[in-house]
Order: C-alpha cells, then structure tokens, then sequence
C-alpha cells in the first residue's frame, strides 16, 4: 500500500472509531448505565475490526441489538464479511444479528411497528455483509489483475528475450559463412605454399597454417551443427546482400521512391545489415502506415554506410498496429550492436523516420 493510501486508510479508520465514540457517548443522557457501558465497549471494539473482526463484532452485538451503537454493529458486521471466506459463517452470522434486531427487547408494540423492526433489521443484517462481499471481491479481482499484468509482463520480456536468441543465432549463421569462407582460403593458399615451395622453414609454416585454418573450419562447422539442433535443423539458405534490395522494393506491394548508392566489395555482413534494415523498414510502413509513401536513403561515406527509411502517417486506419510488439527494431539493434553500429528511430507528428548506421 503507498504512503498516500496508508494515511488515508489510517484518516478513515479514526474518524469512524471518533463517530462510534460520540454515538455511544450520547447514551449517557438517557440510558442505564450498563447500557451506557455496552454503547462504549462496542465502539472500543472497532480498535480491534481489522486485525480481529469477531471479536469487535461480539462486543458490539449487546449494544446493536438493544439499537445503542448502530453505527459500531454495522462496521464491524463489514469487517467480517470482508474477511471471512466460509460462507456459512457468514449466512449464520447475518441470520443471528437479523433475529437480536428483529425481536423487541422492550416488549411488542403494533403490529407496523414489529414490521418496521423486522425490515429494519434485515437491513442491518444484510447490507454490511453484502457490501462487505463486493469490498472482498474487488480487492480479489484487483489482486488477479494485478498478477496477471505480471505475467503478462514477464511474458513480454520472455518473447523479446527469444527474439535477441533467434536473431543473434541468425547473425551468427550469416558469420560463419563469412569466416568459413576466409578460412577455406587461407587453407587453400597455405596448401598451394606448402606444395611449390622448396624451403623447409616455409613449407612447416605453410603445414602449420593449414592445420590451424582446418581445424578452424572443423570448430565452426561443430558450432553451426549445434545451432542448427537448436532451431530444428534448418539449413542455411543463400544470404541477401545488397544486390537483392531492388527485387525488395519491387515485391514489397507498397509505393516506394528510392536512392540507393552504395559502393561495391561491401562487407558481407554489412550488406545483410543494409537488406535487413530495409525489409524490416518495409514491413513496418505496410503493417503501421498502410497508403503512406515510403522513401529509401542508402548510401555510403569513407568509413560509414547510412540507411535512412521514411513513412508518412497512415493514408487510412491499420486494423493490425497494435498486434505488433516491436521484436523487428529489436533484432535490427542488436545487430548494429555487433557491427558497433547504431540504430535510431524518429516518431515526429508527421512522419516516421529509421536511420541505421554502421561503419565499414
């Protein structure tokens, strides 16, 4: 519970004791003194309401029942509904306070009189179990929301974390082809040395660097085997570069303006940076500004590739934005991060704008 509610809780809970104490206060003027007596001992009880109902509830009862502290009864009459969970207690409790209401303790008077008393009486006893019941019930359905909201959070988390996990596994696939690619060469080279070349020195170098470059490719090829295992065996298909971003923008159904000018001999990597980037940029406008335009910056500095992605609003409502969680702008900083590029996004009133940036 906050402060702010705490002191609130703690404000309310005197002022009713305060208001219990002057009703049972007001009995000294006309009643006896040991009726005086039980007015004053049920409002004490409600000291006791909320650590223990029962007992506030037993003192007050003499004193509700003879109508001299009305106020005490039906307060701790609500505690214990609030708090007690076997319903027979409760039904039991309520039928008890109904009849020590119902029946006139000073005698029986006209016949609207004992009827006034009975409806009188049921309304004592129903009204604070029943409000009780609904105080009871909406701190539980306060309670299950709360911990569903908690689940649903640690749900969220748990997704985006499977996301990081099947992207990173994605870019480690893509560096392996990098790598092994490299290492198949220098084996290669290694092994062409070690055959035309006469020199002892040389040719144990040459053997030496072959060995090691095999035994990379071995490591690689075991760590790929194991990620494969993990995603259900699924073969490693032909990467995109940057020479496939034409047929993207093509099939992506949507209207387009593009400039792309990048150099040749980009890095691999880089060039599936740049193609991830620009499909994921695609997928968004589709998904979140269906109807708006789209325009497509690449291009390329001496040290910097820089891919800029621009939406309109939408042109008319997405019905599918909301079902979105974001997973795709996560899995594309992720791999700026291994590429010790950046990701940012801009989302001004007019327009939405993804600018990703890696160095080359």
């Amino acid at each position: 519970m906050k402060p702010r509610s705490r002191l609130w809780s703690v404000l309310l809970e005197l002022a009713l004791i305060a208001a219990a104490a002057v009703e049972s206060l007001t009995t000294l003027e006309w009643a006896t003194p040991w009726e005086s007596g039980l007015a004053i001992a049920a409002a004490v009880g409600l000291v006791f309401r909320r650590r223990w109902p029962w007992l506030s509830l037993l003192l007050a009862v003499p004193a509700f029942t003879l109508n001299l502290a009305t106020l005490a009864g039906l307060a701790a009459l609500f505690s214990v509904a609030v708090r007690e969970r076997r319903r027979w207690r409760l039904v039991t409790t309520g039928a008890v306070v109904f009849v020590l209401a119902a029946v006139p303790w000073w005698g029986w008077t006209s016949p609207n009189y004992t009827i006034l008393s009975i409806v009188y009486a049921a309304l004592y006893a129903a009204a604070p179990i029943t409000f009780g019941l609904l105080v009871r019930t909406r701190r539980e359905l306060f309670d299950r929301v709360r911990d569903l909201e908690q689940i649903r959070r640690s749900e969220r988390a748990r997704i985006a974390s499977d996301v990081l996990v099947e992207e990173r596994t994605r870019i480690a696939r893509e560096m392996h082809d990098v790598v092994s690619h490299q290492v198949s060469l220098i084996a290669v080279q290694a092994g062409a040395i070690q055959v035309q070349t006469e020199e002892p020195g040389t040719k144990r170098m040459a053997v030496t660097i072959r060995s090691l470059a095999s035994r990379t490719l071995d490591e690689l090829r075991d760590m790929v085997t194991l990620l494969r295992a993990e995603t259900g065996h699924a073969p490693l298909a032909p990467q995109p570069t940057v020479d496939d971003l034409d047929r993207l923008i093509a099939d992506s159904g949507i209207a387009v303006t593009s400039a792309i000018e990048l150099p040749d001999g980009l890095p691999a990597p880089v060039q599936r940076a740049i193609y991830r980037t620009v499909q994921e940029g695609l997928t968004n406008a589709r998904k979140h500004a269906p109807g708006a335009a789209v325009d497509v910056r690449a291009e390329a500095s001496a040290d910097e590739v820089t891919v800029v992605i621009r939406n309109a609003r939408p042109a008319r409502s997405s019905d599918s934005s909301w079902l979105s969680a974001g997973h795709g702008l996560v899995g594309l900083s992720e791999r700026a991060e291994l590429l010790n590029g950046s990701l940012l996004t801009e989302d001004a009133p007019t327009r939405f704008t993804l600018t990703f940036r890696v160095p080359y």
